[in-house]
């Protein structure tokens, strides 16, 4: 596969020296009105899951997937629900949008062949993500760097106070978050505003508001784009910052999760096989000049945003 035909879910890159990429056309024909229907459907999916939230939590009733489906033949009988689910849908869109911008004007920056984000609607949890897809090849190890870190930095901006706000509006129901059909783990950033807006209470007797359950999902999908390996955001930085390193790192960290499916979520052997036979290769950068000691300090928050926002056991079915 070419250089210019590579793409990736989350977040393909291209190329980004100024000397190299200044000859590249702008783009014409985007297929804008694309992007802003995905954008608009996962809008909606997202508003009516937020919804379905917003009414399990006025009620005290625990998080359910069941619940959420059913928040869809809810509001086509009662379409005012829709505003209900706004704080949620408002949030979590909010967030992937500071998360794929940030990679977006990057692009731009470098004068790179960049697409809008692409939205994915999804019934379940209002979104599977979002991505943006760059055309060209990358040259510059600096701009690699740029583009790869751009996007969990903007995201993590938005997180925090979301985390917070949500946090903050969440109440206090003994055990309740080990009820219902799918308990969510509690990554660190989420365990230390807790224990600032409720000293001594556990994680499992908070349940989150739609704004936190929102701000949470984000917290997810910053902390898998954040993973060391191949083209995620994380295998950008990795290979920025290691080199040639890289393909021997990534298989590292590809193994080390493995072990994870058994003991806490089997997801990460799905993830573990994706990686190794889609994202583990990573397209060669020719401009080999080291990023600096900026950028490599960055780096390092990279990685403190990935300990605060990844837990082992991000999802696990009730009743266990």
């Amino acid at each position: 596969m070419t250089p210019q035909e590579f793409s990736a879910v989350p977040y393909p890159l291209g190329p980004g020296n100024d000397a190299v990429s200044a000859w590249v056309p702008a783009r014409t024909g985007e297929r804008w009105w694309l992007h802003g229907l995905l954008f608009l459907l996962t809008l909606f999916t997202a508003t009516i899951v937020g919804a379905g939230m917003q009414v399990d939590f006025a009620r005290n009733v625990p998080f359910d997937i069941d619940h959420s489906l059913r928040a869809f033949e809810r509001v086509w009988r009662h379409p005012a629900m829709l505003f209900e689910g706004l704080p949620f849908s408002l949030t979590l869109l909010g967030i992937l949008l500071a998360h794929e911008f940030g990679h977006y004007f990057m692009c731009l920056y470098y004068k790179l062949d960049a697409s809008p984000p692409y939205f994915l609607p999804s019934p379940f949890l209002g979104t599977f993500g979002a991505f943006i897809r760059i055309r060209t090849a990358i040259y510059s190890k600096r701009a690699l760097f740029d583009i790869g870190v751009a996007g969990p930095l903007a995201g993590f901006v938005m997180v925090l106070p979301a985390m917070a706000i949500g946090v903050a509006f969440s109440k206090i129901i003994p055990g309740i978050a080990q009820q219902g059909s799918l308990q969510f783990g509690t990554p660190a950033l989420e365990w230390l505003l807790e224990a600032l807006i409720f000293p001594g209470v556990p994680a499992a007797d908070i349940y989150l508001h739609p704004v936190a359950r929102a701000a949470w999902i984000g917290v997810f999908a910053t902390a898998l784009n954040l993973l060391p390996i191949g083209q995620l955001d994380g295998g950008h930085i990795l290979y920025a910052l290691a080199g040639d390193r890289h393909r021997i790192l990534s298989k590292v960290f590809i193994i080390l999760l493995i072990p994870l499916g058994p003991f806490f979520w089997w997801g990460w052997l799905f993830w573990a096989a994706v990686l190794f036979f889609l994202g583990r290769r990573h397209p060669v950068i020719y401009d080999d000049s080291d990023i600096g000691r900026a950028r490599t300090r960055i780096g390092w928050l990279a990685m403190l945003i990935f300990v605060l926002c990844f837990t082992l056991a991000p999802f696990t079915p009730g009743g266990l």
